[in-house]
């Protein structure tokens, strides 16, 4: 559904920590001798380009020359960098924020804005236990910090505690309504199966205003929520506005591939995620364009495009790699390796999902059940994990849940993914189950009610702002 990709969950959080004030760490009397330019050449790196973004960051650095020892100054410059890393869907740029941070924090050790940088750093890089226990820091020292929450709300979801990402996202949202408190809450929401509570935490999101990225990263977001329901006419209006008002953003260029090929328009979807693959070249829009060109009849493209999924993601993403070669069929032994180290870092639905899809492929249906089951046990509205979960049960023996699991997939999103809905077809026409031998079932998906109830002053406030 939405890209990992830390990026989905710390949308707007940039933009907060911006607008949180000046620094509040040491007096200048007791900060750390400045650190030496040359030391920090990814901050003062040429940001190569002409938007705004890339001039907000050479009138930075220039303040900089200037003015070395100014926390401020470096930290300013920060989070210029990451709005450039999201405006141009680029995420090496995160490494010259996390120059800032660190020459910020040689300045100012334990300065609140510096050390939120570096949470939006560690989440950015996966590095999400540490990003907690940085946000927990945080929260020690000021239990209402709105960027130590989102961080530490970020980094909860992504680690599989999803009650506590949940509380903290509330208590966001009760100290202040506003974008990055509301996109969270939507995404939470939507997680279990509260669509129109993740719509209504979308509408907010967007209402609530701020800086242009991340407002037309929820546009898409919500967008997303449509074609997940199988609303492809509302995803497309959705999309379109959000290209209306940031043209050429890959992030809404690769979900129009997406809805394209939903709707078998297989030129459409091609031309979409070339555009989309030609700024931001990531793993899962590399394996959309190749299933575009394969439909397309282009092997010779759908082979450089899926090259390209197993290339990228071994180098910087291994869920989406491990989910991949397991829908399709391939080294199945090697997508079980990449999702249990995915596993290591993170434990969220997605990578449970991605886990049971390549234990099932590798013929391990027991671990494969076990993990099928962690990955709906929030009830997530998303046709990819209801299949996963159908096929699995179905080759378990449990036929009967199996395929209402399956058709279920099918009714929410008839398009979900062209290898997982031709599959599925030939499952409910009985040619049979792909590979696996049979195992014990012994329960089925349940729905996190816990974590609505925590969130239900959400749907207050938004009643309070109508």
């Amino acid at each position: 559904m939405m890209k990992s990709r830390a990026g989905v969950f710390t949308m707007g959080l940039a933009v907060l920590c911006a607008a949180a004030g000046g620094c509040h760490g040491q007096r200048a009397s007791e900060m750390s001798p400045a650190p030496a330019l040359a030391a920090h050449p990814l901050a003062l790196a040429s940001p190569e380009g002409l938007a705004r973004a890339d001039r907000v960051i050479a009138d930075l650095q220039g303040r900089l020359r200037r003015e070395p020892t100014s926390p401020e100054a470096w930290i300013r410059l920060g989070h210029a960098w990451v709005r450039k890393a999201r405006e141009s869907s680029n995420p090496g740029l995160y490494r010259s924020a996390a120059d800032c941070a660190d020459a910020a924090l040689e300045l100012a050790p334990g300065e609140r804005r510096a050390m939120a940088l570096r949470g939006l750093v560690l989440l950015d890089a996966h590095r999400f236990e540490e990003a907690r226990r940085l946000a927990a820091d945080m929260l020690e020292r000021d239990p209402r910090d709105l960027a130590a929450l989102g961080i530490s709300s970020d980094a909860l979801l992504e680690l599989g505690r999803f009650e506590e990402a949940a509380t903290a996202a509330q208590l966001m949202v009760d100290l202040k309504p506003s974008l990055p408190s509301y996109s969270r809450a939507s995404y939470l929401l939507w997680l279990q199966g509260d669509v129109a509570g993740a719509r209504e935490a979308a509408r907010l999101a967007v209402d609530a205003g701020g800086d242009a990225e991340p407002r037309v990263w929820m546009l898409v977001q919500a967008a997303m929520m449509s074609w997940h329901g199988g609303d492809l006419g509302g995803a497309d209006a959705g999309l379109d506005r959000a290209l209306a008002e940031m043209p050429g953003y890959a992030p809404a260029l690769a979900a129009k591939g997406r809805v394209a090929l939903s709707r078998r328009d297989f030129p459409a979807a091609a031309g979409w995620l070339e555009r989309a693959f030609g700024i931001a070249p990531l793993p899962e829009t590399a394996w959309l364009l190749g299933d575009a060109r394969q439909a397309l009849g282009d092997e010779q493209g759908a082979r450089e495009a899926y090259d390209r999924v197993v290339r990228d993601g071994q180098a910087f993403d291994h869920r989406t790699l491990a989910l991949f070669c397991a829908t399709k069929s391939r080294q199945p032994g090697e997508a079980v390796r990449l999702a249990e180290a995915e596993r290591a870092v993170r434990d969220d639905v997605y990578t449970e999902d991605a886990y049971a899809w390549a234990l099932f492929r590798a013929g391990r249906l027991p671990e494969a059940r076990a993990a099928s089951e962690r990955a709906t046990r929030l009830g997530t509205p998303d046709a990819r994990l209801l299949y996963h979960a159908g096929a699995i049960r179905m080759a378990s023996g449990e036929q009967r849940a199996g395929r209402d699991l399956v058709q279920a997939a099918l009714r929410l999103n008839p398009g979900f993914d062209l290898t997982g809905v031709s599959e599925a077809l030939r499952l409910l026409a009985g040619a049979g189950a792909p590979e696996g031998a049979a195992a014990p079932v012994t329960s089925s998906p349940r729905r996190g009610a816990g974590a609505r109830e925590r969130m239900a002053g959400l749907h207050s406030r938004a009643e309070a702002t109508r």
